[in-house]
C-alpha cells in the first residue's frame, strides 16, 4: 500500500460524493455502484489494510507478465511496477505510458493493444 494508492483513493471518493461519477460508474455498475464504492474504498482506507502486501507471492507467478502502467497513475507508483516485475518468478516486462494516468487502455487503447499483440506474440 502506497500513501499515493490512499490519496488517490481518499480523492475518488470526495469525486463520488460531488462530481456525477456515480452516474458515469452505472455504465460498468448499474445499480451496485454506491455499494461497490463503499466496499471498495472502505477496506483501501482501513488502517488494518495499509500493511497488504502481496510481494511474498510474487515467486510464485511463472506465467509471462506485461505490466501496463500509465506514467501519472494516481493509483500507483513506478516504484510498485518496479518491484512486481523483479520478483516475479517467470519473464516479466514493464510498459509505462507517458502522460497517461490509471486506466491505459481508455486513454490510449491503441498503444496498449499493439503492445499487449507484441507480448503475446513473443510468448506464444
Amino acid at each position: 500500500m502506497e500513501d499515493l494508492t490512499v490519496k488517490g483513493v481518499e480523492e475518488a471518493l470526495n469525486a463520488y460524493s460531488t462530481t456525477n461519477l456515480p452516474e458515469r460508474l452505472q455504465k460498468y455498475h448499474g445499480d451496485k455502484v454506491e455499494t461497490i464504492v463503499k466496499a471498495w474504498t472502505e477496506i483501501w482506507l482501513s488502517e488494518k489494510f495499509r500493511s497488504w502486501n502481496i510481494e511474498c507471492l510474487l515467486k510464485n507467478i511463472t506465467s509471462p507478465l506485461l505490466f501496463i502502467q500509465g506514467e501519472n497513475d494516481e493509483y500507483g507508483t513506478l516504484d510498485q511496477v518496479e518491484r512486481t516485475v523483479s520478483q516475479v518468478g517467470g519473464s516479466s516486462e514493464k510498459f509505462i505510458i507517458p502522460n497517461i494516468g490509471h486506466t491505459p487502455h481508455k486513454e490510449a487503447p491503441e498503444i496498449v493493444l499493439q503492445k499487449s499483440v507484441e507480448f503475446i506474440e513473443k510468448y506464444s
